[in-house]
């Protein structure tokens, strides 16, 4: 099966249609798929529906989709950063599930291991909780969350070999590691591509099984969302 591809426009090739549901890697601009969320951008598939820890910021990461009105849902713990988000979601332009942090991450965990659903405390009494089933276990009340399982998944890592078997840098490990199990078909994109045999079979975090198309995308640029500085001390 060839796995390797030539840039994110063929990894995504034959595989989006209108109304489909996503899920993507990432934690703020960490780890996120630019180069195919760029490619999604281009091909103009439209009314989709992902699931993300976040929705990017302005003109970054799926923020580019926001603003090019490729989204109607968004499955999301943290948007705080995105003014068009913000705006889109108070118009009635685009619908929210907003989803605790570790909610969100166990749903894909759960839709990739086939578990179609779990009860959690997490929400119970709070907005979260409207709509869904509470069970009493051993008299405290749990609400009912469903697993998530998408028609593709996209994510970065940070190496891989030829074979698919993949490794996360640091922090972006947080979303890409259980997103890439939760749907029909995982594209993924590197910073590097190695031979197989030279990345440590204990170092590696993601099998190559789940991994279905896979691509190259270096150089990248390392975005950050808000740069901090400390003002320089002068000797007295």
């Amino acid at each position: 099966m060839k796995k390797i591809y030539s840039d994110a426009a063929a990894a995504l090739d034959g595989l989006l249609f209108d109304g489909m549901h996503l899920c993507v890697g990432g934690f703020g601009l960490c780890g996120i798929p630019e180069r195919l969320i760029d490619a999604l951008q281009e091909d103009g598939v439209k009314n989709l529906t992902i699931a993300s820890n976040n929705a990017g910021i302005d003109n970054e990461g799926l923020g580019k989709l926001l603003r090019s009105k490729q989204v109607k849902k968004m499955i999301s713990s943290y948007v705080g950063e995105n003014k068009e988000f913000e705006r889109q979601f108070l118009s009635g332009e685009l619908e929210v599930e907003f989803c605790p942090q570790g909610t969100l991450a166990e749903r894909c965990r759960a839709g990739g291991a086939g578990i179609p659903g779990f009860y959690t405390k997490t929400g119970v009494g709070t907005q979260v909780a409207e709509g869904k089933e509470v069970k009493s276990f051993d008299g405290e009340d749990y609400i009912l969350e469903r697993g998530i399982y998408a028609d593709l998944c996209l994510i970065k890592g940070w190496k891989a070999d030829k074979a698919g078997n993949l490794i996360f840098r640091k922090t972006a490990r947080n979303f890409n590691a259980p997103m890439a199990t939760a749907g029909k078909i995982c594209v993924a994109e590197v910073e590097e591509i190695v031979e197989v045999g030279e990345l440590d079979p204990d170092a590696i975090h993601l099998p190559s099984i789940y991994v279905k198309r896979l691509i190259d995308g270096s150089p990248y640029d390392k975005k950050i969302e808000f740069r901090m500085i400390r003002e320089r001390e002068t000797a007295s």
